[in-house]
């Protein structure tokens, strides 16, 4: 894929607010290519209070696109386990945590069904998603939204105080 070619990107955003944040965040982006998702581009890394509970430890945020010719769910499965690898464990909703992938787009693919949603369904809201993502494809256009990465990382409500490391 043509990393100019946003219309196809599979996007990844990375998170964690456990343990030493930004060397879990480098071993998730190694562990992905070696998982066969190969990273096109990568932001930043971003740092934003913990959400919804700001009490919580902050996190360090970024996103990457990656290549791919698996299907989303087979995507979706390999995140999981590199989250697990790295020692995710999924206790409470929002709880804190070591490493956190989400797969925010898979090329203009719109799905909704009870194992995955794509667009991811609270991604635009975020900043902490958007600004890096905006870092690093300010065109890229969301695909239920018409939106640019750029214009939604103004716009977000949610992890406002999101900044670039």
């Amino acid at each position: 894929m043509n990393i100019l070619d946003l219309d196809r990107a599979v996007i990844v955003a990375l998170g964690s607010n456990l343990g030493t944040s930004e060397d879990l965040l480098e071993a998730a982006l190694l562990r992905l290519a070696a998982e066969g998702l190969p990273i096109l581009a990568r932001s930043g890394w971003w740092r934003s209070a913990a959400w919804p509970d700001p009490t919580q430890p902050a996190y360090r945020n970024g996103v990457a696109i990656v290549e791919t010719n698996r299907d989303p769910a087979a995507v979706m499965e390999t995140l999981l386990a590199i989250e697990a690898a790295l020692g995710r464990r999924r206790t409470t909703r929002n709880a804190p945590r070591t490493l956190d992938l989400d797969l925010i787009a898979y090329g203009r693919t719109i799905l909704d069904n009870p194992d995955l949603t794509l667009p991811h369904p609270r991604a635009h809201e975020r900043r902490f998603v958007m600004g890096p993502l905006a870092e690093i494809a300010p065109a890229w256009v969301h695909p239920v939204l018409g939106e640019t990465a750029e214009v939604l990382a103004r716009t977000a409500r949610v992890g406002m105080d999101a900044a670039r490391v």
